[in-house]
């Protein structure tokens, strides 16, 4: 193991691992990175990997992120003469993985670019200078000798339109660039520590390929005909070896779930086009909270009849506005309009690319076809940043929580009344639960608490999935719990219960202090501790998360805490 050229200040670092025969990684280490594509923070950094196969010809998987420039470079012609590289084979057109494609092509003049069909075309615009090309698809594959061929896979929609996978017969590893990966930074090349990974590796799976549950399924039954794989050589993290059949069966079994979802919507972006993508990716990611399913698809590259298919089995539809002038997008949107109905709801935003469709007139015609709006569309008028990727986050839950609501209302006539009443018997605190994450604060008025342990003192809070304190609520995340006062606690109760414009101070206008973990306490509860959350469990519509208390203190020992009375158990 080798690692060059460490930036300190960045600290930005290249690994180089012989992780098969003739098979070398190419780490680049972001140790630091805490926002993925703004919309997504993360925890434990990134990294981004390539990879050098050589036999009688030599292939490079990939390349790095823009950041990693000289130092990759650098590394590279250590390993190999980049003159001598046959092919470069992009698994997909992402800059955090083609970010240098044309930096390689630059010192490796005779290479051959391997790509699909849409990444070949993204490439042109991407590289200035002509460049020597070849589509690839399933079932295609290239020779580099000694053993070493590579087939290929389509794997579209993971999570971008243009992916392909690649494998090695000889070395049995498959490349999948994000598919199986994880925004995980660690000297560890390979899965050796799965409790470590394994939250990133279910956080990435929610955010970027749920959405395309069936794509993955489509994608995972082709990795089948493969033949027995050793290694998955990802493009984000840890490589899987000593858990590949483990973290496989994971993404089988969420796939399959997702999949099986009954109510879904259909999101519909156009990629590499102002920020279509990544405002997809966080509308997405809000409706997946609510349990309702997700499927993405390219206005753009897509088929029309599996456009018009999605539309026909989605409760909602959500549609980025395209380019004006992509005759590929005007089609598909014309496909949309004949075939929606009108006990669909839709939603719309803008894709700040700077020919965007108008939101008005396509909002117009669609609501002119009988269909409701549910959520206001979103505009924007400059450059996204995190309180507009919080609001297309807030967009997808809205219209997640809609469609919920009218599902439960078709099984609450269906409980039996007097269970219903005889489990709204059951009474529970009033609380308010409050967090800050990075510079995000955030609080909810919570009333499902319980202690849970004495040795240590520990309790348990039930969140409904589509919450958006969700993402400030994961283990090991600190918060402060707020017990609210009887007779005392209904200004704060409707404070917090109100909602609230993106970007609107939570807790402006309430005398607040500062917790020792960072979180606001309310000066105004009878009482508050600071917690930690330890270990969760998903609750079909609610997760249960087991926190523990560090410390805390009470206002009045005499006061009572509030408490919330129920006729029904069906409602809060």
């Amino acid at each position: 193991m080798v690692a060059v050229n460490e930036n300190a200040q960045k600290r930005l670092t290249i690994q180089t691992v012989e992780i098969a025969p003739n098979t070398t990684a190419i780490r680049s280490l972001d140790w630091d990175r805490d926002r993925f594509d703004i919309e997504f923070g993360l925890q434990n950094g990134t990294t981004y990997n390539s990879y050098l196969i050589r036999g009688e010809r030599t292939a490079l998987v990939d390349t790095s992120h823009t950041k990693f420039r000289e130092q990759y470079l650098e590394t590279l012609k250590s390993l190999v003469n980049p003159k001598e590289i046959d092919y470069i084979i992009v698994s997909h057109t992402e800059p955090d993985h083609s970010g240098l494609v044309e930096d390689v092509l630059q010192i490796a003049p005779r290479a051959t670019v391997l790509a699909s069909k849409v990444a070949l075309q993204f490439l042109e615009n991407l590289v200035h200078d002509p460049f020597s090309k070849r589509i690839v698809k399933t079932g295609d594959s290239v020779d580099l000798g000694d053993g070493h061929e590579i087939q290929f896979v389509s794997a579209p929609n993971l999570h971008w339109p243009d992916t392909i996978f690649s494998f090695d017969k000889k070395t049995q590893t498959l490349f999948t660039c994000d598919a199986f990966g994880m925004h995980y930074c660690s000297d560890d090349t390979f899965d050796v520590n799965l409790e470590a990974i394994e939250p990133d590796f279910k956080f990435y799976y929610d955010c970027l390929m749920g959405p395309n549950a069936r794509s993955l399924l489509n994608a995972m039954k082709r990795m089948g005909d493969l033949g027995k794989i050793k290694i998955i050589a990802n493009g984000h993290g840890p490589l899987l070896y000593h858990n590949l059949d483990t973290l496989k069966e994971c993404y089988q079994s969420w796939s399959q779930k997702q999949a099986k979802t009954e109510t879904i919507i259909g999101l519909y972006y156009v990629s590499e086009y102002g920020y279509s993508d990544r405002l997809a990716q966080s509308i997405g990611h809000g409706i997946q909270k609510t349990g309702i399913g997700v499927e993405m698809l390219d206005l753009t590259t897509t088929d029309l009849q599996e456009i018009q298919e999605l539309a026909g089995r989605a409760a909602g539809i959500i549609i980025g506005m395209p380019p004006s002038h992509n005759t590929a997008a005007q089609a598909a949107i014309s496909s949309l309009l004949a075939v929606v109905k009108n006990k669909q709801v839709i939603g719309l935003y803008e894709s700040y690319g700077g020919d965007d469709e108008p939101i008005d007139t396509l909002r117009r015609k669609f609501l002119e076809h009988g269909v409701r709006e549910a959520f206001e569309a979103i505009r924007i008028k400059e450059e996204p940043n995190n309180d507009v990727f919080r609001a297309a986050d807030e967009a997808g839950n809205e219209m997640g929580q809609l469609l919920v609501r009218e599902r439960n209302i078709k099984h609450l006539k269906s409980i039996d009344a007097d269970l219903e009443k005889a489990l709204g018997r059951i009474s529970n605190g009033l609380y308010v639960v409050t967090t800050k994450k990075g510079d995000i604060k955030g609080a909810m008025v919570a009333s499902w608490i319980a202690q849970a342990s004495l040795q240590p003192l520990g309790f348990t809070v039930a969140i409904a999935k589509e919450r958006g304190i969700e993402s400030s609520l994961q283990i090991g995340d600190k918060f402060v719990l707020n017990v609210l006062e009887e007779g005392n606690y209904h200004d704060l109760k409707k404070h917090f219960l109100k909602r609230l414009l993106p970007g609107v101070d939570r807790f402006e206008g309430v005398k607040t202090q500062t917790a020792k973990n960072g979180s606001p306490i309310l000066t105004d509860a009878l009482a508050y501790m600071e917690c930690e959350v330890k270990t969760t469990m998903e609750c079909s519509d609610h997760t249960l998360l087991y926190c523990t208390v560090s410390e805390g203190r009470i206002s009045d020992p005499d006061g009572m805490t509030a408490v919330r009375h129920r006729k029904v158990g069906t409602y809060y």
